[in-house]
């Protein structure tokens, strides 16, 4: 099962947005981190811990499949992830990194979500998280295609 292009697409906005939101004052960590850990606090919302754990250990899985070093990574039991930013390269924000494990782990995350929950309400649910990194010229505001 490979991702869609669009949640490559997807997960890739949303690495760079954090990557270029990053505020100094905070400490330095992973941008592949802080996109989880969002998407963790908002559907742990809705899902439960446990809930959110079975979400993220599929989601990690999966992308294991494509990228072997994420073998390294581990979900605690509230589903955060451990040893993540051993495993990460920095993301630059210049070039196509598709084959990035944080692309491909975030982008699994969201595939597992439109299948669960259907594209329009994980559009409202990453759009409540980053209003202005969701959207692009070739989605509608409401997640739908055109």
């Amino acid at each position: 099962m490979t991702t869609l292009p669009e949640m490559r697409d997807l997960a890739q906005r949303l690495l760079t947005y954090e990557a270029n939101a990053g505020n100094i004052s905070e400490p330095v960590e992973s941008t592949t981190l802080r996109v989880y850990e969002k998407l963790r606090q908002s559907l742990s919302e809705l899902t439960g811990a446990a809930g959110f754990h079975a979400l993220g250990s599929r989601a990690l899985m999966l992308a294991r499949s494509e990228v072997p070093s994420l073998s390294a990574v581990e979900l605690a039991a509230d589903g955060s992830l451990q040893g993540m930013s051993a495993t990460e390269h920095p993301i630059n924000v210049e070039e196509d990194r598709v084959r990035d494990g944080g692309v491909i782990l975030i982008s699994r995350l969201l595939g597992l979500l439109v299948i669960f929950l259907g594209e329009a309400l994980m559009m409202n649910l990453v759009r409540d998280v980053w209003p202005d990194a969701a959207s692009d010229d070739g989605n509608p505001q409401d997640g739908r295609k055109a």
